[in-house]
């Protein structure tokens, strides 16, 4: 009998028709550059140790290193085992190199991703495009819909996109259903124009960064400074680098403090405050937590945010702290162009 936290996991969707865990597995620590090789047996056992707990929903990228070829591994062994792979989303991204966005170009890309991760077609397609000065972006995202009309590919979303283009591409007749985009206590960029754009349309906001790349958890509460060697993955780079922006290591401490409050008020982890803050947030239609697969999987943690809900006296206390940094400038992705 499914418990009812393993019933929340699943009460989330995309579009409100596709179903989706709220906290979604994230695969980006397994292309490198985050201190770890992921070994194949142990990383399955992890990604059935996730979905037996309700935690089905994944998100890879054709750049992520194998993260393509696990969830396809794992989606032969889970219908091997269960019969079918009903409980399991596998989410990825097509990452384009610049040049001609011809059907060649994104049907091999397709169907590369079918055959990796070992399905007739693909739960999401995320697109990524790093230079808007190209506009074939737009020939991309046609290609893309002619493939989703065929059948091969059920949503398509974004990745990284601003406002701008997101309405760019809506008003050229392409259905999103989702945008990923870094959004977090102290990056609320996504409240400017792209929640009420989305909430407009009708697109999902998948929120990654949530965590600050482990910056929100009592490991760094009371904690000088981090020397340039502790910032030893590329997601403690990036994100040192907003805490930066937002004001500096103090005022972080400062925030880490309040947060820590709030969450002992709840009896959670200073993460499941980062988590369920932006879980809260208009439009947004997951959070994705990153896993170590065959590492650590947080799964005890995770479902905490599920089993409690941020007052206003809570959120007015962090957004207190909030107010006193600088917005991160600009909108959602520009960090990548």
């Amino acid at each position: 009998k499914e418990t009812d936290n393993e019933t929340m996991l699943r009460a989330a969707t995309i579009r409100g028709n596709f179903a989706t865990c709220p906290i979604i597995n994230g695969l980006w620590q397994v292309s490198g550059a985050h201190g770890y090789t992921p070994k194949l047996e142990p990383a399955i056992k992890g990604m059935f140790d996730l979905v037996d707990q309700g935690f089905t929903t994944f998100d890879g990228a054709d750049i992520y290193g194998p993260a393509e070829d696990l969830m396809g591994e794992f989606r032969k062994r889970l219908k091997a085992r269960d019969g079918n792979d009903l409980n399991f989303q596998s989410f990825t991204k097509w990452v384009p190199r610049p040049g001609p966005m011809t059907r060649a170009v994104a049907e091999a890309a397709i169907r590369k991703s079918l055959n990796r991760m070992q399905t007739d077609s693909l739960d999401l397609v995320q697109f990524h495009w790093w230079d808007y000065s190209d506009p074939r972006y737009i020939d991309a995202l046609k290609q893309l819909s002619a493939l989703k009309e065929e059948g091969m590919i059920k949503q398509i979303g974004l990745t990284n996109f601003d406002t701008k283009r997101l309405k760019e591409i809506v008003g050229a007749g392409i259905d999103i259903a989702s945008n990923q985009v870094s959004f977090s206590i102290i990056d609320q960029r996504p409240k400017k124009e792209m929640i009420p754009f989305c909430k407009e349309k009708q697109i999902s906001i998948l929120a990654y960064g949530t965590l600050l790349g482990g910056f929100f958890s009592e490991k760094y509460l009371g904690k000088s400074v981090p020397k340039a060697d502790e910032l030893d993955t590329s997601s403690l780079k990036k994100y040192y680098r907003f805490i930066v922006q937002f004001g500096g290591w103090d005022l972080f401490q400062e925030l880490l403090q309040t947060m820590k409050k709030v969450a002992d008020r709840h009896h959670v982890s200073v993460a499941n405050v980062a988590c369920r803050y932006v879980m809260q947030q208009p439009m947004v239609g997951g959070v994705i937590v990153g896993v170590r697969l065959g590492l650590s999987h947080h799964i005890e943690d995770n479902k905490r945010i599920l089993e409690f809900e941020l007052t206003s006296d809570d959120l007015s206390e962090i957004d207190g702290v909030v107010a006193r940094g600088r917005p991160l400038p600009g909108d959602c992705g520009d960090e990548y162009r």
